[in-house]
């Protein structure tokens, strides 16, 4: 599914490469569930972007269900991008100014969905997720946990093929988390859906089967997780 081959990301200022990535080649195939770990600074959120297609390696290759990503123009880039992707953030980037349901819905205004489609769509959703009474109401008016099912639903109405995760659980408490990393490993293994999640925690690293260690922007260690959870 996605293949990074000597993939780099720098910046350069006066002649002197400041690096966030440095060599990084791995591979990925469909219906894995993969965990991007290291230590602040180590170049994660950059990786898990640049899977995402929302920046640019300085140098390398991508290439994503048989595309060669660096060589699409940008609209090919962000028509592949919406047709196989769900990103999840950790600050959950709803709109404030929209409710739950119109919040779900965005992604497929963008896809061109009919409108029969969309209200389908999100009516599904909502009664998957147990969120149909909330469906009314405001990002502000839902706790974090809530909001960041949102974010799930908004980024699973447009059925993707992976979806990509940046601290998901990091603004919740330990028993919501939980409930998140459940609901992954379920879209994981009951419904084929390739997932990639940046975290700290071992704990959300278990609920995969492969973990990237990063350090200084290379990748260190790749290695099996041993299912206990």
């Amino acid at each position: 599914m996605i293949t990074l081959k000597n993939i780099e990301k720098f910046y350069a200022n006066k002649g002197v490469k400041s690096y966030i990535l440095r060599h990084v080649s791995t591979e990925i195939k469909t219906g894995e569930f993969v965990s991007i770990m290291g230590p602040s600074g180590a170049g994660k959120s950059t990786l898990l972007n640049i899977l995402g297609m929302l920046e640019k390696p300085t140098y390398g290759a991508y290439e994503f269900m048989g595309e060669d990503v660096l060589s699409l123009n940008e609209r090919k880039r962000i028509e592949l991008y919406r047709n196989h992707i769900g990103f999840v953030f950790q600050a959950y980037h709803l709109i404030d100014e929209m409710t739950v349901a119109e919040n779900i819905e965005a992604p497929l205004l963008y896809k061109k969905v009919s409108g029969a489609e969309r209200k389908s769509r999100v009516a599904d959703v909502l009664d998957r997720f147990n969120m149909v009474a909330k469906k009314d109401l405001f990002p502000n008016q839902l706790s974090g946990g809530q909001q960041q099912l949102v974010g799930i639903a908004r980024a699973l109405v447009a059925q993707p093929s992976i979806i990509l995760a940046d601290e998901p659980t990091g603004n919740l408490q330990s028993a919501q988390a939980l409930q998140i990393m459940e609901l992954f490993k379920k879209l994981n293994e009951e419904e084929g859906i390739t997932i990639i999640q940046v975290t700290h925690s071992e704990i959300n690293a278990s609920y995969g089967s492969r973990v990237l260690h990063l350090l200084d922007g290379v990748i260190k260690e790749d290695m099996a997780v041993e299912q206990g959870v």
